[in-house]
């Protein structure tokens, strides 16, 4: 991809190198933390090593290159590897200094998620498959998790509220995200009934579109599931979650996002969601919202602990908040899906994000006013800034 101008073109190259130095700062023996430090961040315990956001960093350190960068993405996988637990899930965090692992309130499906994905990746931009061999059995114990958590007829992961990075969201039974990730690490491990996830995952999260008789009767119960969330108006987007009789309508734009990138869904409905997407401008004023339409407090889906920490309010956080790491993901499935021109835009934009308050690389912005908010230095942006940068002007492709 050629940069349109030498303004823009400078920017770009200087966040990719800003990246590269506060991942190299965030590193330590263990793999990398997921923030700068700061007495915030130590109280939220941001300087921990994340599942889900040291194995996303992994891919886009393996991807750079960068000697040093390599080694902590190689650490942090094998650190979390160390404190899986015996029946196979991986941590929400650990701190192995301290021989501590946290698995969260209602557990973490997604670290585990991300973990599988992020060796794959480490394994493909490495050249060099030791890693993956070295954790063969840390990794089956991980998959045999996941499958403990797949229904038996609908072949997709099911999950309780808050329960994975969007961890004071009330998304739960099947849950859009997860199970686009799901369907990835089916693909990347050749893991079984692969096909009838794919099935499921597009009947249930676009339940309007026509669905082959056959599918209601190999799963007698998906009829009069299909039902219920037919009743949900129609949208061009996928579900957030569906659940039993009802589901989410607030649009996940992360798992729109990633189910376009996996291709899990048929292509006429992947080409309305990135239009849609682009229509709702959900990279206004910075690259992007998490959803097109924040719950509020009068939704049969809110819930009281979406009041911690004062920061899941409408336009806020998890809830309709701006995130530069999905940022980087979006515009990896523009330039994927044709729109190479919003793809460089959209790295641009993440650029003058992550530069604000002097390369702060801050959490999340509110999504009205743009305000800089959360915990800085995230490691993660920084991440997968790299890897967007890879994967749109290098033209290289993930798995």
């Amino acid at each position: 991809m050629k940069i349109s101008n030498n303004a823009n073109n400078n920017i770009i190259e200087i966040c990719y190198e800003k990246s590269i130095d506060l991942l190299i700062k965030n590193s330590t023996s263990f793999g990398v933390k997921a923030s700068s430090f700061s007495r915030k961040a130590k109280d939220r315990n941001y300087l921990s090593i994340f599942g889900r956001d040291a194995s996303i960093c992994a891919i886009g350190m393996a991807i750079s290159k960068n000697k040093k960068l390599i080694q902590s993405a190689k650490n942090s996988l094998i650190s979390l590897a160390k404190m899986q637990a015996k029946n196979g899930q991986m941590p929400n965090y650990i701190k192995p200094e301290l021989n501590k692992a946290d698995f969260w309130y209602l557990s973490c499906i997604d670290a585990t998620l991300w973990w599988l994905i992020a060796i794959k990746h480490f394994s493909y931009f490495t050249q060099n498959k030791k890693l993956e061999k070295i954790l063969t059995v840390k990794i089956s114990k991980a998959i045999n998790w996941l499958l403990s958590h797949e229904h038996q007829q609908f072949f997709l992961l099911e999950q309780n509220e808050a329960s994975d990075w969007a961890d004071i969201m009330p998304r739960s039974g099947y849950v859009l995200y997860a199970n686009a990730l799901w369907l990835w690490v089916k693909r990347l491990y050749k893991i079984d009934n692969l096909t009838k996830t794919v099935e499921s995952f597009n009947y249930i999260f676009y339940p309007w579109q026509k669905i082959p008789n056959k599918y209601f009767t190999n799963n007698y119960r998906a009829k009069k599931f299909n039902n219920y969330l037919k009743q949900i108006e129609k949208s061009k987007y996928l579900l957030s979650f569906a659940n039993y009789g009802f589901g989410g309508e607030e649009v996940d734009v992360y798992g729109n996002i990633l189910a376009c990138l996996t291709e899990a869904v048929d292509i006429k409905i992947r080409k309305n969601i990135i239009k849609q997407l682009i229509n709702d401008k959900i990279d206004f004023p910075y690259p992007v919202k998490t959803c097109v339409n924040p719950i509020t407090e009068n939704s049969k889906l809110w819930r009281e602990y979406m009041k911690i920490h004062k920061q899941n309010y409408p336009n806020q956080y998890h809830n309709g908040g701006i995130w530069p790491f999905i940022g980087s993901f979006w515009a990896i499935a523009l330039n994927k899906t044709g729109n190479e021109k919003l793809a460089e835009q959209t790295l641009i934009k993440l650029a003058k994000a992550n530069k604000i308050n002097d390369w702060q690389f801050n959490e999340w912005f509110n999504g009205l006013t743009g305000e800089p908010q959360g915990i800085h230095g995230q490691s993660w942006n920084a991440g997968t800034f790299i890897l967007a940068y890879h994967l749109i002007k290098n033209n290289s492709r993930l798995l």
